[in-house]
């Protein structure tokens, strides 16, 4: 039997820590439920259109009731997942989340794979099988998860300091490419950004030597997302370079506040230094 945790700890090329906590099987059982709900529902509109039907041709009625519950079926937690990034409705309501084990994008196949294994994880009925794998694997995996290398975690609702007070009266040289930051938005993960602003709210508590090394760190992982024209980039720091960014993924849209430029020396530096915050995780 595996050793089990509670957490998913993953480390990316640039030394940077996420750790997030995995789903148990009875959240994962309460998402599924209210999956199930709504595929019923949907399912009953099906019927409702198959009694339409039948008025024209019983046979045509039959094959298209077939057709769309197994399109239904099938294609519910694919599509889903796919399209909101590992999350079905129940697992919205729920606060859960499939992603890649390694911390990496999920990948079509993979959505498609450890969806297509429920039929084997679903015997000998409700689950019984996948619950097992949940039970006795480490990160809580049933066999469509082993599969396609995913794991299921729990989204917990953070609440989101004032990042308007937080970047007063800071200039952000990356307001002038709209375009640009529209997709470095679209690339960057939620879990990328809540690090980012974390670092940024607790810069003063890292040693000074650390504190240049995490924002060069995360400086550079932005910089894979999204590369901006030198004009909007030169002559700042990396720490001011992920302010910036801070600024562009959080602010509400439609926010056309001017804000002045500020020198290097604007941030404080570290006054008690404590090496046992140089790490941050998400």
């Amino acid at each position: 039997m595996a050793t089990r945790t509670q957490t998913l700890t993953v480390r990316t090329p640039e030394g940077v820590v996420f750790a997030t906590r995995l789903a148990g099987p009875v959240l994962r059982f309460l998402a599924w439920g209210i999956d199930v709900l709504c595929i019923s529902i949907a399912s009953n509109l099906i019927g409702l259109l198959a009694a339409v039907l039948n008025f024209i041709s019983a046979d045509i009625a039959r094959g298209v009731t077939i057709f769309l519950y197994f399109a239904i079926t099938i294609s519910y937690s694919i599509v889903l997942e796919w399209r909101w990034r590992g999350q079905t409705i129940g697992k919205r309501i729920m606060r859960l989340r499939v992603v890649d084990v390694e911390g990496m994008r999920l990948r079509l196949s993979q959505v498609v794979v450890r969806n297509l294994l429920r039929a084997v994880d679903f015997l000998p009925a409700l689950y019984v099988v996948g619950g097992l794998a949940c039970l006795f694997s480490r990160h809580a995996q049933r066999l469509g998860d082993i599969a396609a290398n995913t794991v299921v975690v729990r989204m917990p609702k953070l609440e989101t300091p004032d990042v308007e007070q937080l970047l007063a009266g800071k200039f952000n040289s990356l307001r002038q490419y709209p375009h640009l930051e529209a997709r470095l938005r679209q690339r960057v993960s939620p879990a990328e950004a809540d690090l980012a602003l974390r670092a940024l709210m607790r810069r003063d508590h890292f040693d000074p030597a650390e504190r240049i090394k995490l924002f060069a760190e995360l400086a550079d992982n932005f910089r894979e997302h999204v590369t901006f024209p030198p004009e909007a980039t030169d002559g700042i720091t990396d720490e001011q370079y992920v302010r910036n960014v801070v600024d562009s993924l959080f602010r509400k849209r439609g926010s056309t506040e001017a804000r002045q430029p500020v020198g290097r020396n604007d941030l404080p530096e570290k006054q008690n230094p404590d090496p046992q915050e140089s790490t941050v995780s998400a």
